[in-house]
């Protein structure tokens, strides 16, 4: 710095511009920015902060001398003289400002009549935004700064971290003075406000597989609403101060260390990305775990190790500040008239249910494992929810290295308790789980870089739980409320230990079972339970993958899946523990269209448990056409129309829809010269077309690639008349309605063509079955997901005259798997070769 301010004073002694004098501490910021990668390695959490917060307080203290120097000449009084301050606020001001971190200031000054402050101010902020430091302001004068605090949280907030940079102690002593006025004016208000705010960003920012460590579950920002509180309460300087008030030390140590770990993180992250960068985005993790050191061990990547030690500390750092919130925030919440009201809602010394919620005294003596566990088996099954207080209580319980017969009893009750999800949600968040259940900590803080999951493992299978308790699907819901208590066992701990063996160098499916059949046998649980969740957790995501990727009308496919799940119970089992896993993976992708899959694969594989050959096609359609007849609307339509509903070439239609559905589509058909359509915008968009002209499909599909293909469904009818359903993945707009009804009525003609953009295709991702079944070929793709895909496949076989009699389309993990089956009876088995050598983009094998 010293060689700067020479350099500053030569430019002054010739009489250069504050632009040449700008370009100069320009140049010298730049090149302290470009050695934080060195400074980093030296150091790298919270004393990278200060050495960097320090470094920007001596370029902010150089800018503002100069402008000093430059109004008053030699005649300059010393700093303590002139009535302004420059203040450090927020990050800046706790001295946790990162390298793309806003730079808070305020400046603060007293109206004094020998002084002509505003010039100064204005030419000290433009010459430090010059100079290439991105100041966030605030100026007021010492008169109007309580007014101006007290009418907004966000200016109060940023006030209590207040740090003095350079100026006149004069002012910062009667701004200290204010200060304290400011932190008792409306205490419960801030307090309460920032409590709503609080929780409104957790729930903006859930702890997720890329997780805000600034903003989000156990970021930064907990940490700094924690002192906010802390400082209006006890008017503290530093949260180390209420050692001993709120928590110990060994609590304080274990949250500090963690939350250094964070600040790691972010210093990394900023610098990696050269930008403010707060979520932990994939792309990122390979550079970052570099950087901080870690080193892939024992066939675990080290990208998994960094994201693993990131989970754990925000896990540390969510423990320690809500407790200590709750602790701080409790006066001004709890109304002391309720404290008899309290009393009586004791259960026993220092435990309290009030509307089904448990708290304890935060004074409350830990109990061993087996009181504990003893404890919570008794609590009434009506409860809801746990207080933190309690869970702190809980995590304090004394847990022996042994597990005793007695407590491997408590844990085989617990397991088979109706509301497992409330008692292992205490256990998880308590961290007692891993210790009660040890084959938990292997997925404890276990990542998920599928592409897929959301959330790591522990927080997956957490949430499957509360799905079994909170399920939306009427016909799911019906088919867990008619499951036994038995049932209900094993499928509570189906999906406790679904994912058990994630993390492995084996298949997680079988691990997971093995895992769990080794653990239970030390328990007090029925062989019958123990047999049946080892079948489910085996195989406890093969129903998702059948109805998704595979031809559910086909009998083979259906023997192939009954043979896995052998019981009607256990297809029960699976379908409520499907709709729990996927909801948990996030609720936005169980659509009706994987509902519908869902539930078509169950119904189509019920008659497998009583007659194998009720799986037949002929025996289906035989059964459909029986309910047909016996239905009122065929019953009143002519004979003519009735003979042509029963003689429907395609055996599909009658194995996907209801009977009263195929009357009806028959029906429309019969009334249809060239085409009609109907267009269904609900809960997504779906059309469905019945033409007797040719439809242009590659054309139509082409124009509205707009939207993601869930299902396409094609059937031939009657009168060479042809029903076509398109069903989209999401709503339209109602404005695109009309535009939607255009490209539709221009599909009819043959004439339109349209240019689609080649995707990626190989060899390798492309299988053609022409024996799939004795009417239907089968074209599957397995391929990078790419815009456009499916119209690029519809508009080849356009081309070749081909009718695509159904298509299942999907995307997991950003790879298209689609599903087409073809009428054999058609060109698509004859030109194989040549279908494939348009399909095909890439000579990689």
């Amino acid at each position: 710095m010293t060689e700067l301010n020479m350099k500053i004073e030569e430019l002054m002694q010739k009489g250069a511009s504050d632009f040449e004098v700008a370009k100069v501490i320009k140049i010298r910021v730049k090149e302290y920015l470009n050695s934080l990668d060195e400074i980093f390695e030296q150091t790298s959490g919270k004393d990278f902060f200060v050495k960097h917060t320090k470094m920007i307080d001596k370029f902010i203290k150089i800018i503002y001398q100069y402008i000093l120097r430059k109004h008053f000449g030699i005649y300059i009084p010393i700093s303590n003289s002139i009535p302004i301050i420059i203040v450090a606020l927020g990050s800046y001001g706790r001295e946790q400002l990162c390298v793309y971190s806003d730079i808070d200031i305020m400046l603060l000054y007293e109206n004094v009549s020998g002084f002509n402050i505003t010039p100064i101010i204005e030419e000290f902020m433009i010459l430090s935004w010059d100079s290439g430091l991105k100041l966030g302001s605030r100026v007021h004068t010492l008169d109007d700064i309580n007014n101006s605090v007290n009418s907004d949280i966000t200016i109060k907030t940023a006030i209590l971290e207040s740090r003095l940079i350079y100026g006149s102690k004069h002012l910062w002593y009667k701004f200290n003075i204010s200060l304290q006025t400011i932190k008792e004016y409306n205490k419960k208000e801030f307090v309460l406000e920032k409590l709503i705010e609080h929780k409104k960003r957790l729930e903006k920012y859930p702890l997720n597989m890329q997780p805000n460590i600034k903003d989000g579950y156990g970021g930064m920002r907990e940490s700094n609403t924690l002192f906010w509180l802390a400082t209006i309460s006890f008017d503290i300087s530093n949260n180390k101060e209420l050692i001993g008030v709120l928590f110990n030390d060994i609590e304080y140590k274990k949250y500090r260390t963690s939350l250094e770990y964070i600040f790691k993180i972010r210093n990394a992250l900023h610098l990696i990305s050269k930008k403010k960068q707060d979520t932990v985005l994939f792309e990122l993790l390979p550079e970052l775990s570099k950087k901080l050191g870690f080193i892939s061990k024992n066939k675990i990547p080290a990208e998994r190790l960094c994201s693993s030690k990131i989970f754990e500390a925000l896990h540390n750092i969510h423990f320690f500040t809500a407790i200590m919130i709750k602790k701080i925030t409790r006066i001004y919440i709890f109304e002391k008239q309720n404290i008899s009201l309290l009393f009586k809602k004791r259960i026993e010394k220092n435990i309290y249910i009030c509307n089904n919620k448990v708290y304890s005294s935060y004074y409350n003596s830990p109990k061993k494992l087996s009181s504990f566990l003893k404890e919570i088996l008794l609590l009434p099954n009506s409860i809801k929810e746990f207080d933190i207080s309690y869970i702190y209580y809980a995590s304090k319980t004394i847990v022996s290295q042994k597990q005793t017969q007695n407590i491997r009893n408590l844990i085989s009750l617990i397991l088979q308790k109706e509301n497992l999800y409330l008692l292992i949600d205490l256990l998880y968040k308590s961290m007692l789980l891993q210790q009660i259940i040890p084959i938990f900590k292997k997925v404890i803080n276990q990542p998920q870089f599928d592409g897929y999951h959301k959330h790591p493992v522990d927080i997956h299978i957490i949430n499957a739980l509360y799905f079994i308790d909170n399920i939306g699907d009427v016909f799911i819901k019906n088919i867990f409320d008619n499951l036994t208590i038995k049932q209900k066992i094993i499928l509570r701990l189906a999906v406790l230990f679904h994912d058990i063996g994630k993390g492995r160098s084996k298949d997680h499916h079988i691990a997971g079972a093995k895992l769990f059949k080794k653990f239970i046998s030390s328990l007090y649980i029925e062989d019958y339970i123990i047999q049946n969740v080892f079948i489910i957790i085996k195989y406890h995501n093969i129903m998702s993958k059948v109805a998704q990727t595979e031809d559910i009308y086909e009998q083979n496919t259906i023997l192939s899946f009954s043979g896995m799940i052998p019981s009607k119970e256990l297809l029960d089992i699976l379908i409520v523990l499907t709709y729990a896993d996927i909801n948990s993976v996030d609720s936005k992708f169980y659509k009706s269209s994987t509902s519908s899959l869902l539930k078509e694969l169950y119904l189509q594989t019920l008659p497998a448990y009583d007659n194998v050959e009720l799986l037949t096609v002929s025996k289906r359609r035989t059964s459909k056409e029986n309910t047909i007849k016996s239905n009122k609307l065929f019953i009143e339509q002519k004979r003519v129309l009735q003979k042509k509903i029963l003689g429907i070439k395609s055996n599909q239609i009658f194995l996907k829809y209801k009977a009263l559905d195929i009357i009806k589509i028959s029906i429309r058909a019969k009334e249809t010269n060239n085409w009609t359509y109907k267009i269904y915008n609900d809960t997504n968009l779906k059309i469905s077309i019945i033409r007797k002209i040719p439809l242009n499909l590659g054309f139509l599909l082409g124009k509205l690639n707009f939207f993601n293909i869930n299902k396409l469904g094609i059937y031939m009818l009657f009168d060479d008349k042809k029903f076509f359903e398109i069903e989209f993945d999401e709503k339209a707009n109602q404005d695109d309605i009309s535009f939607i009804e255009y490209i539709i009525n221009e599909a009819f003609d043959m004439t339109k063509d349209i240019k689609i953009k080649k995707p990626f295709i190989n060899r390798s991702e492309i299988e053609i079955n022409c024996n799939h079944t004795d009417e239907l070929a089968m074209l599957k793709i397995d391929v990078k997901d790419q815009k456009g895909l499916f119209s690029y496949i519809a508009k080849i076989l356009d081309d070749f005259n081909i009718e695509i009699n159904s298509a299942k389309i999907q995307s997991h993990n950003k790879r298209a798997k689609d599903m087409l089956l073809i009428d054999k009876n058609g060109f698509f088995c004859s030109n194989k070769v040549q279908i494939l050598e348009q399909i095909i983009t890439s000579s990689k094998i």
